[in-house]
């Protein structure tokens, strides 16, 4: 049995991994089933009774991803966004405000402002790295604090524990996306945080093969009214894609290590060319939030994005003119993608205060040979 004390490549590979006593399996199986034999009208063999309240394939992922957040109650769902509804269910009443970060997700945005507003929640987006627009949004009551860091997909940098600090004295609570950096590079529940959700989609699984969601939380009666939601709405991660998820995470700490040194590498590469105006990373000195993110951060991420010169046009050719970099949504896998995300993954947000530059490109950077990452987006980058 892993324990919170070993470190976090230890708990990636142990937690809630524990060898099959029936056969000795050093995989844990796949437990394929929709339901569970009964030893008598309610007598259930360890807690199991169906597979939407339960399966031992899920608590296995469950455990050992709340053992990477160091929190003690993982509930896991069929994507991100289900996981993020059901927080927003469990937590919200109609009358409720949440202060949301002004480059989070789009679809978090969508999620808050289509399904959750009409119900009577106000939203109120601010830029939570200004000092002035926090005292602003904290001059009214928050009920709820969602905060992304790095952002996506302008790589924003927000002070994760200043800003839990400030809305825990004032009640709210405060919930952090970790999608973009992973438990690997930074642990928000530490920093003070109440919640962290993830995309696990992306990092976490690192594959690009599954589709999945995940709400991790140190509270008791939060972790309670999450878990009363995933077993009454329903949107469970199914056994097949909890036993890929727990695999993927086995390797984490080493994809996240050459996530960050390729991303690192191609920043600096992107910098130094003439066709790019600004390049977003939290890695370079220059950065605004780039001591915050050393502070916080045990590396820099993955996720690159640019400013292109010459505006949309050219900016729409450099995404549709790598070869390695493969023109596609989501991100975390271990191959490169590169997308524009005005056009793609925040084209929901266009015309509200989360829009993004039309001549802003994201890169996913992946963990292939870097001369060759390199080379292709040279070769990219020539043309336009």
């Amino acid at each position: 049995m892993t324990s919170y004390d070993d470190g976090f490549a230890t708990r990636a590979i142990h937690a809630g991994q524990a060898p099959d006593p029936s056969t000795g399996s050093i995989v844990p199986p796949i437990h394929q089933t929709s339901t569970f034999i009964q030893d008598g009208v309610g007598t259930l063999r360890n807690g199991y009774e169906y597979g939407r309240s339960g399966n031992p394939t899920r608590t296995s992922l469950e455990v050992q991803v709340a053992a990477l957040e160091l929190g003690t109650h993982a509930s896991a769902f069929s994507s991100g966004l289900a996981a993020e509804d059901a927080l927003l269910r469990a937590v919200l009443v109609p009358g409720d405000r949440v202060v949301l970060g002004d480059d989070a997700y789009g679809g978090t945005h969508r999620l808050m402002s289509r399904l959750h507003v009409p119900l009577g929640v106000v939203l109120d987006t601010v830029d939570l790295t200004s000092s002035a627009a926090i005292d602003a949004a904290f001059a009214a009551p928050v009920k709820l604090l969602w905060l992304e860091t790095p952002t996506n997909p302008l790589m924003k940098i927000v002070d994760i524990e200043a800003l839990a600090s400030r809305g825990r004295a004032a009640g709210a609570l405060v919930v952090v996306d970790n999608t973009f950096a992973s438990p690997a590079l930074q642990q928000p529940l530490t920093l003070g945080a109440h919640v962290v959700v993830h995309s696990a989609t992306k990092y976490l699984g690192g594959h690009s093969d599954i589709i999945g969601g995940v709400v991790v939380t140190s509270d008791d009666e939060i972790a309670e009214q999450v878990a009363f939601l995933q077993f009454a709405a329903g949107a469970v991660l199914a056994p097949f894609e909890s036993w890929l998820l727990t695999r993927g995470i086995k390797t984490l700490a080493v994809r996240m290590r050459q996530h960050s040194a390729n991303a690192a590498a191609i920043a600096e590469q992107l910098v130094a060319h003439p066709s790019i105006e600004r390049v977003y990373y939290p890695g370079l000195q220059d950065h605004p939030g780039h001591e915050v993110a050393a502070r916080q951060m045990r590396g820099f991420g993955g996720m690159v994005s640019v400013a292109v010169r010459g505006g949309r046009a050219e900016a729409l050719r450099l995404a549709e003119g790598t070869r390695l970099f493969s023109l596609a949504e989501s991100l975390g896998g271990v191959e490169s993608l590169i997308g524009h995300p005005d056009s793609m993954t925040h084209a929901s947000v266009r015309g509200t205060p989360l829009a993004v530059p039309e001549n802003v490109v994201r890169f996913s950077v992946g963990i292939e040979e870097l001369d060759d990452l390199q080379a292709d987006l040279a070769e990219a980058l020539g043309r336009i």
